[in-house]
C-alpha cells in the first residue's frame, strides 16, 4: 500500500468514525425524559446499521457508478437505485436501532420489578410493541450517502480529466521544445560552415585557426547541446568562439565590445540560447563597406541574468522584414522554459537592432 492509499484509507476510516459517532450519540441522548441512555454495539441491528451503509456507498462508487452509469445503463442503474431504496424503506435501520436504545433505556419490566415473587407466581409482561412509521432518518443517510459517493466519483473523474488535459499540454510543449532544439544545432552548423568556406575561397591564412575554433563549438553543439541545461559558462565559451570565427572572416569591418560578468560557472541555462542572438547579431549587422560595431554583453547575477545585443541597422529590406530562423527559434523556447521568468525586448529605434534579455533563475 503506497502514502497515497493509506491516507486515502484513513481519512474514509475516520469519516464513518464520525459519522456513527454523531449518530449514536443523538440516539443515546434523545431520550424523551431528557436521560442518556447506553446501547450495546454487538447487537444484530446495530451491526446491520453499521454494515449496510458503508456498503452502499462503495458500491456505488465503485461499482454501480463505473459499471452501470458511466457505461450509460441508465435504466439498470435505476432499478437499482429503487431497489436499494426499497430495501432500505422496509429494513428501517436507523429505527430499529432506536428501538434497541429504548428497549435497554427501559430495563427489565416494571411487572416484574415490583412483584412478590414469594407471594405471587411470576407473571410475564406483554411484549413490547413496535410501531410501525416511516423510517425518515433511514431515507435521509441513504440518499445522503448516495448522492455524496456519486459527487466524489465525479470529482475523481474531473481531476483525472484535468490531469490528462496537463498531460497532453506538457507532453505537446516538450514535443514542440525538442523540436525546436533539434532545428538550432542544423542551422547554426550551416551558417558557420558557410563562413570556412568564405575563409577557404579566399585563401586565407586563419582557414585552418577558423576550423579550430569550429570544433570547439561543434563539440559543445554534439555533446554539450544535449542537455536541457547547460552551465552558462559554456555557453560563454562557445560565443567567445563563434565571435573569433566571425573576426577572422570579417576582419577590421567587425568592431566587437563582449564582456561576459557575474556568477557564470553555477549558473545554468538551455544551450544555444543566447547564440542564437549573437549569431544573429553577425548574420544581419554586419557590413563588408563600413565598420560594423558590435556590442555583446552577459550580467550573471544571484537571481537573475542579464544579455544584451546591439548592432547596427542596414537597410537592406529582405533582411529586415524577417527576424531569421533563429530568432524566432528562441523566442518561442524562451515561451516554454520561461513562461513568467523572463522577459525580452526588441528595440529598433536611432539605427541600431538592441535585443534586451532578463531571465530569472
Amino acid at each position: 500500500m503506497n502514502r497515497s492509499t493509506a491516507v486515502t484509507a484513513a481519512v474514509h476510516a475516520t469519516g464513518w468514525i464520525l459519522f456513527y459517532s454523531i449518530i449514536f450519540f443523538f440516539i443515546t441522548n434523545g431520550n424523551p425524559d431528557g436521560t442518556a441512555s447506553s446501547i450495546n454495539l454487538f447487537t444484530l441491528p446495530v451491526l446491520f446499521f453499521c454494515i449496510i451503509f458503508p456498503s452502499i456507498f462503495y458500491s456505488n462508487r465503485f461499482v454501480f457508478i463505473p459499471y452501470l452509469f458511466e457505461r450509460k445503463r441508465y435504466i439498470l442503474y435505476a432499478v437499482v437505485f429503487a431497489l436499494l431504496f426499497l430495501l432500505v424503506f422496509w429494513l428501517k435501520p436507523f429505527d430499529a436501532v432506536m428501538s434497541a436504545a429504548r428497549e435497554t433505556h427501559a430495563g427489565p419490566p416494571q411487572g416484574m420489578m415490583e412483584q412478590d415473587f414469594f407471594t405471587e407466581p411470576p407473571q410475564m409482561p406483554e411484549p413490547m410493541k413496535r410501531e410501525s412509521h416511516f423510517d425518515i432518518m433511514s431515507i435521509i443517510l441513504f440518499m445522503l450517502l448516495w448522492l455524496l459517493s456519486s459527487a466524489m466519483f465525479v470529482f475523481r473523474q474531473w481531476r483525472l480529466t484535468e490531469q490528462r488535459a496537463l498531460l497532453a499540454e506538457a507532453e505537446k510543449a516538450n514535443a514542440e521544445l525538442s523540436f525546436l532544439k533539434a532545428q538550432v544545432n542544423p542551422h547554426f552548423l550551416f551558417n558557420t560552415l558557410n563562413n570556412i568556406y568564405s575563409l577557404a575561397v579566399s585563401k586565407s591564412e586563419h582557414t585552418a585557426d577558423s576550423i579550430m575554433k569550429l570544433s570547439n563549438i561543434m563539440r559543445y553543439i554534439t555533446d554539450d547541446a544535449r542537455e536541457d541545461k547547460v552551465d552558462l559558462q559554456q555557453e560563454v565559451d562557445c560565443i567567445r568562439d563563434y565571435i573569433d570565427l566571425q573576426q577572422l572572416r570579417l576582419g577590421k569591418n567587425a568592431q566587437v565590445m563582449f564582456t561576459a560578468n557575474g556568477q557564470l560557472q553555477w549558473k545554468k541555462i538551455p544551450p544555444l540560447l543566447l547564440m542564437t542572438f549573437v549569431e544573429n547579431a553577425f548574420k544581419y549587422g554586419v557590413s563588408n563597406h563600413e565598420p560594423s560595431p558590435i556590442v555583446i554583453r552577459i550580467d550573471a547575477g544571484d537571481k537573475e541574468l542579464q544579455f544584451e545585443t546591439m548592432n547596427k541597422l542596414y537597410e537592406k529590406k529582405t533582411q529586415l522584414e524577417r527576424t531569421g530562423i533563429g530568432q524566432q527559434n528562441a523566442l518561442k523556447r524562451l515561451q516554454h522554459i520561461y513562461p513568467a521568468k523572463h522577459d525580452i525586448s526588441i528595440d529598433t529605434n536611432s539605427g541600431f537592432y538592441t535585443v534586451k534579455l532578463t531571465l530569472q533563475f
